[in-house]
């Protein structure tokens, strides 16, 4: 089983300008370990001290929010299309 991850480009200097990897993590636990050894920079803006994913971290499975599907407990299908986004909010008056 395959699953492909997209990175987007706010994370990418955390991964060497890595936009993409292929595993076969079956959960999201998983796929954080998959991202954690290849990415560790990455890890701080994953997941907090307590290894639960960051508030402001969202996460799409072929384009449907993660939460939706069942939160961390999904089960990733074969193909499928996770997406990782960063709420970023800011600006100058």
């Amino acid at each position: 089983m395959a699953i492909t991850v997209q990175i987007p480009t706010a994370l990418r200097r955390h991964t060497a300008g890595v936009s993409s990897i292929a595993c076969a993590a079956t959960n999201l636990g998983e796929l954080f370990s998959v991202l954690d050894e290849k990415f560790p920079e990455l890890k701080p803006h994953l997941r907090d001290e307590a290894g639960q994913v960051r508030r402001f971290l969202n996460i799409y499975v072929n384009d449907e929010d993660i939460r939706f599907l069942g939160g961390p407990g999904y089960i990733f299908s074969d193909g499928d299309e996770v997406l990782l986004v960063p709420s970023i909010a800011g600006g100058a008056r």
